[in-house]
């Protein structure tokens, strides 16, 4: 740990381990709907078409970690591709597939390719995650197919040999006082580092590349089209292969959306507006239950209190007694970031929130530790995956899919507006990140358009932090006639199987008759509360 850093960069050493358990934690699937239906049969691939799966081998799947278990029912193979498609007989790198195999052949429609997003999470596991949420219908007429997008878990896994293990980790928080100076030199230090480790093969490790992979994992399936359910970076995935393969689109659900427009540091800097409109669904909870909790009667004083303890920390970082952790104000944003993601966690950040006030007061019960070590809890290491492959291809997607600014002053006097326009993200949003000292993409990123067959279905919560309504409205714009739009007023991440019978209604119709709602959609029967 270099002990130098500043309280707001140091949550980034210090943070390491907590970031992995969160991101394991909290970033679970939702869920997904979709079927098939019997008057669908001229969608289906031609019986030679569905021969040439058979040049797929499909076995046991690879190791998990420790603890972590798996369906059954799943197997997995590998698809060659090339490392870069413009040298197609080039180099090949190896992807990762997985298959739950449609429970009803007669019925079958094709195949869902599954993707949870990160970006850079693992999807191997995707098909036995989802299957208990899906209806009958979807698991008799589709094979749901996992896969580890290249670079990523068993898809020839690439490492920086970063300290940072989870993408929480790399938020870049200022210093207390706001200042970006130690930001900047780890930004430049971990660009040098990836540059220097994983070396400049990592520059095709991009989201139009791992496109291209999909549609060769199409092509080793043996179907003439594929269906597809991305949630969160796995929607501009969805958006890009769609835009580079509209012939062979089938349905495709996208919840939790990217504006192809602002891919990435404008995507990023919406963060800060987000978080504020997300933040009071977990300050109601905590000031429900202020005689117990004592941080506020009201969302507002719940807030001022939960800010006033975030500079706190940023000043004088508290030591968690037994270990050798410290909170700080970095590691406090960023838990409550990746809590905010389901809103069944918001009651466990009331606790958190709580624990950490103890601890800085000196006034830590047994109860609050155990609350603690949740949040610093390490996730078992994955067999054969480096420690910080979400770190790394995280960096590998957002730093080369679109060039970023390399005005360091300009960072400087964009962090320090946002931070004062959103106290609640402290100016992380627009700060600098690895990606000012990238190499320069191998490509302009692809442009995402409303030329297409009109199947697409955009899933999208009022209230998501990660990907905000302005993300989902704006890549509404950007498909035109090609998508529906289904917008719920909820919290959290996840859309489908989260409170919405209005939302779950329209993707399962969707997804059974391959038919858009005739107009966009809004939900308001989510129960609050």
């Amino acid at each position: 740990m270099n002990k130098t850093r500043s309280a707001g960069v140091s949550g980034r050493s210090r943070g390491r381990r907590f970031a992995t358990a969160l991101t394991a934690a909290t970033l679970a699937v939702a869920g997904a709907a979709a079927c098939s239906d019997a008057a669908h049969e001229e969608d289906r691939p031609a019986p030679a078409e569905r021969a040439k799966a058979a040049a797929i081998e499909w076995g046991p799947c690879p190791e998990t970690a420790k603890g972590v278990a798996r369906d059954p029912k799943l197997t997995c193979s590998t698809v060659k591709v090339p490392l870069n498609y413009d040298k197609p007989d080039g180099t090949s790198i190896e992807v990762a597939i997985s298959r739950l195999a449609a429970a009803d052949t007669g019925r079958r429609h094709g195949v869902l390719l599954l993707n949870p997003g990160g970006p850079a999470l693992s999807g191997i596991d995707m098909p036995g995650m989802m299957a208990p949420a899906l209806p009958k219908s979807v698991l008799d007429g589709y094979d749901l197919i996992g896969f580890d997008p290249r670079g990523v878990a068993h898809s020839t896994p690439q490492s920086c040999g970063l300290e940072v293990a989870g993408v929480p980790g790399l938020f870049p928080y200022p210093a207390a006082n706001g200042t970006i100076d130690a930001n900047v030199q780890l930004a430049r230090t971990e660009a040098q580092k990836c540059a220097a480790t994983a070396g400049d093969n990592l520059r095709y490790f991009t989201t139009a590349n791992t496109a291209r992979d999909l549609d060769r994992i199409r092509e080793a399936l043996g179907e003439e089209k594929i269906s597809y359910w991305g949630q969160s970076y796995g929607t501009y995935l969805g958006a890009v292969y769609s835009s580079l393969y509209p012939e062979h689109t089938d349905r495709m659900i996208l919840e939790g959306n990217i504006d192809s427009t602002k891919v990435w540091s404008g995507e990023v800097e919406g963060w800060g507006k987000s978080m504020a409109e997300r933040f009071p669904d977990a300050a109601a909870v905590a000031a429900a239950k202020n005689d117990t909790l004592g941080l506020g009667r009201t969302v507002d004083e719940v807030t001022r209190t939960y800010l006033a303890l975030a500079d706190r920390l940023d000043r004088k970082p508290a030591p968690v007694p037994g270990t050798q952790q410290f909170m700080n104000g970095a590691i406090l944003r960023t838990t409550t970031y990746a809590l905010l993601l389901d809103n069944k966690n918001l009651p466990i950040l009331a606790q958190v929130w709580k624990a950490v006030a103890n601890l800085a007061d000196g006034q830590l019960t047994a109860a609050d530790g155990e609350v603690l070590k949740q949040v610093f809890a390490e996730t078992p290491p994955t067999p054969g995956v480096p420690a910080d492959n979400q770190a790394t291809m995280f960096l590998a997607l957002v730093c080369g899919d679109a060039k970023w600014s390399n005005d360091v002053a300009g960072y400087a006097t964009r962090s320090a507006a946002h931070r004062k326009a959103w106290p609640l993200t402290a100016g992380m949003p627009a700060n600098i990140w690895p990606c000012a000292f990238w190499k320069a993409p191998i490509e302009k990123p692809v442009t995402v358009t409303d030329k297409g067959p009109g199947e697409i279905l955009i899933l999208q919560n009022r209230r998501d932090h990660a990907t905000s309504w302005d993300s989902g409205q704006g890549l509404r714009k950007v498909l035109g006639d090609r998508a529906a739009f289904v917008g719920v007023d909820n919290g959290g991440h996840y859309v489908y199987k989260q409170g919405s019978a209005c939302a779950d209604q329209a993707t399962v119709d969707f997804l059974n008759t391959g038919r858009l709602p005739d107009e966009d959609v809004f939900c308001a029967d989510v129960k609050q509360g």
